[in-house]
C-alpha cells in the first residue's frame, strides 16, 4: 500500500509521549473503507489463514485485547493496520518500501502461485503458498508482544520463517522505545531504534541510511537485523559503501529510480522543510537538499518539540507554500508535479501517542482521521477499552453520512474542486474538533486519576462523547461544503428565479 510515516522520539515530542504515526492509503483507482474496532481475546483466532497468500499460522494462546483498523470490506483480508494492545504496545503496519535488483535477485519474495491444472494431469502444478505481508502482521503480532522491542523480535522470526511477498516498513512503541523495522527481501530484515531527540520521515522507500552491525551482532541497544544479514550482504556484494565509511543500508537495500523522486523522495523533502523550516534553504534554486534527492536523512532533531497537531499537519501536506500545490495559484508548470502526503487515496491516519506522566491504564492514545487528510479531522479515542463508537466502527460498503470514513470521503469530493471556498471552514472544524479532543481527554484523564475500579467503562464514555462530537460537526461541515459546491456548480446563472 502506498503510506507515509511519521515517527516522534520521546525527548523530540510535547509531552513525552512516543509517537508513531502513519497514513495508510488505498491503490490507485481504489478506496479501502475502514472502521475502528477492538479485538477482544475471544474473537482473535487460534489459526490464522491469509486470504491473499494462503498461509496457515497457528497462533499462541493467551491473545492480548488491542484496538486495529481493519477494512470494512473483507474479500482481501483483514488489514488491521494500526493499533494498541492492553499492554500499552502499539504497532503500525505497513508502510510499503522499495528496494533493488540485486536484493531480489539474492532472496526473491515469497509469492504466492495458484495451481496449474488437476492433479493427476500432465503438467500439473500444486500452488504455491507465499509468505506474509500488510494483510497480516498486525494480526499475528500485536496481540503476542509486551515491548516494542519485543515486536522487532517476534516479526523478525516469523519473516526469516515464512518469508513475504512484499518489501515493508513496521514501527513499535512502547512508553520507552520507538523500532523501525524494514524488510531487505523475501526473508531478511533490519530494525534501528529511533533516537530519542528525533523524528523519523518515511515515504514508500526503504529509510535506514546507517546501520550498525557490531551493535546488531552484539549488544542489540539500537540496531537489530536477520541472523544471517551480514554474511547475506558480504556473500551477494550489496554494501556500496566506500572504504573508511560506514555501512549504508539505505544504499544497500534500497532504491533511488525516476518514480522515487517523484512519488516518494518529495514526501520526505517536505516533511523536513515543515518540521525543521531554518535548517537549509529549502526552496532555494543550489539546495542542499531537493525534492528529488536521494540522501535526505533518516531521522532529524526538530526545530522545536513536535505536537499532535504537528503531525496532523506533516501527514496532511499537498507542498503548501510552494510551486507544487495542486491547490495553488502560482507555478502552473509545476502544480502537481510531486505525489503529495495529503492524497485523495488517503484511507485512514493512526497516530498513536503512549504517554509517560499518566496512569498505565488509559497513558495510549489513538488518534484517528479517516478519509483525505487535507479535508478531516484527528481525534482522540482510548486504547484500552472492549467496544469503540458506532460511527467509526459501523463502516461498510454502503455509502451513508451515518460513518465517519463515508462523511469524510464525500467531504472531500464535494470541496476539492472548491478548496479555496471550503478551505476556512473546514480549517475551523478541524481546530475545532481538536480542541474538543484534547479536552476531552483532559477532563477523562481527570476522571480516571480518581477511580480505583476498572476504568474501562469510563474510558468508552470519553471515546463515545468524542464520537458525538465528532458526528454532529462533521455533519455541519459537510453541509457547509454542500453549499458552497452547490453554489459553484456549472449551470448556475444569476438572475433569480422566485
Amino acid at each position: 500500500m502506498p503510506c507515509t510515516t511519521l515517527l516522534v522520539g520521546k525527548d523530540a515530542s510535547f509531552d513525552g509521549s512516543t509517537i508513531i504515526a502513519r497514513n495508510e492509503d488505498s491503490g490507485n483507482g481504489t478506496f479501502n473503507p475502514k472502521r475502528f474496532v477492538v479485538v477482544n481475546p475471544e474473537d482473535q483466532p487460534h489459526t490464522y489463514k491469509s486470504v491473499l497468500a494462503h498461509l496457515t499460522i497457528d497462533l499462541p494462546d493467551n491473545p492480548l485485547r488491542y484496538t486495529a483498523v481493519p477494512n470494512a470490506i473483507t474479500n482481501e483480508g483483514i488489514w488491521a493496520e494500526a493499533g494498541v494492545n492492553e499492554e500499552n504496545i502499539s504497532m503500525s503496519a505497513t508502510e510499503t518500501l522499495t528496494t533493488n535488483e540485486r536484493v531480489l535477485g539474492a532472496d526473491p519474495f515469497v509469492t504466492y502461485e495458484p495451481e496449474k491444472g488437476k492433479p493427476g494431469d500432465d503438467g500439473y502444478e500444486p500452488e504455491l503458498i507465499g509468505g506474509i505481508g500488510e494483510e497480516d502482521m498486525v494480526t499475528i503480532v500485536l496481540p503476542y508482544i509486551h515491548s516494542a522491542r519485543e515486536g522487532v523480535l517476534r516479526l523478525g522470526k516469523l519473516l526469516e520463517q515464512y518469508g513475504t511477498y512484499e518489501m515493508n516498513g513496521i514501527a513499535f512503541n512502547d512508553v520507552n522505545e520507538i523500532w523501525w523495522l524494514e524488510t531487505v527481501g523475501g526473508h531478511h530484515w533490519i530494525a534501528k531504534r529511533v533516537p530519542d531527540n528525533m523524528y523519523v520521515t518515511m515515504p514508500n522507500q526503504l529509510g535506514i541510511d546507517s546501520f550498525d552491525f557490531e551493535d546488531a551482532f552484539g549488544e542489540r541497544e539500537n540496531y537489530m537485523c536477520s541472523v544471517d544479514m551480514k554474511q547475506f550482504v558480504a556473500d551477494n556484494h550489496l554494501d556500496l559503501t566506500l572504504e573508511g565509511h560506514a555501512f549504508n543500508s539505505r544504499e544497500a537495500f534500497g532504491s533511488h529510480s525516476d518514480s522515487d523522486h517523484v512519488y516518494n523522495t518529495p514526501r520526505a523533502w517536505a516533511m523536513q522543510r515543515f518540521l525543521n523550516p531554518h535548517a537549509i534553504q529549502w526552496d532555494a534554486s543550489d539546495a542542499l537538499l531537493t525534492p528529488a534527492s536521494d540522501d535526505i536523512p533518516w531521522g532529524r532533531v526538530p526545530e522545536r518539540k513536535v505536537t499532535i497537531e504537528d503531525v496532523k499537519y506533516a501527514l496532511s501536506l499537498h507542498y503548501q507554500g510552494t510551486r507544487y500545490d495542486p491547490y495553488g495559484r502560482d507555478g502552473a508548470a509545476t502544480r502537481g508535479m510531486y505525489r503529495p502526503i495529503g492524497i485523495n487515496r488517503n484511507s485512514q491516519l493512526s497516530v498513536v501517542e503512549i504517554r509517560p506522566d499518566v496512569d498505565d491504564r488509559y497513558a495510549a492514545i489513538q488518534w484517528l482521521a479517516f478519509g483525505s487528510n487535507v479535508f478531516n479531522a484527528l481525534v482522540p479515542f482510548y486504547a484500552n477499552v472492549t467496544t469503540t463508537p458506532e460511527y467509526l466502527s459501523n463502516t461498510t460498503a454502503q455509502v451513508t453520512t451515518e460513518s465517519f470514513y463515508w462523511a469524510n470521503r464525500i467531504i472531500a469530493g464535494l470541496a476539492d474542486a472548491h478548496f479555496h471556498e471550503c478551505q476556512a471552514g473546514i480549517e475551523r472544524y478541524q481546530e475545532k474538533m481538536g480542541g474538543i479532543g484534547h479536552q476531552i481527554i483532559h477532563e477523562t484523564d481527570a476522571a480516571a486519576d480518581q477511580q480505583v475500579a476498572d476504568v474501562k467503562p469510563l474510558l468508552e464514555a470519553g471515546n463515545q462523547k468524542v464520537a458525538d462530537y465528532l458526528k454532529r460537526e462533521t455533519d455541519s461541515l459537510l453541509s457547509k461544503v454542500l453549499y458552497e459546491a452547490s453554489m459553484g456548480m456549472k449551470n448556475g446563472f444569476s438572475k433569480d428565479d422566485m
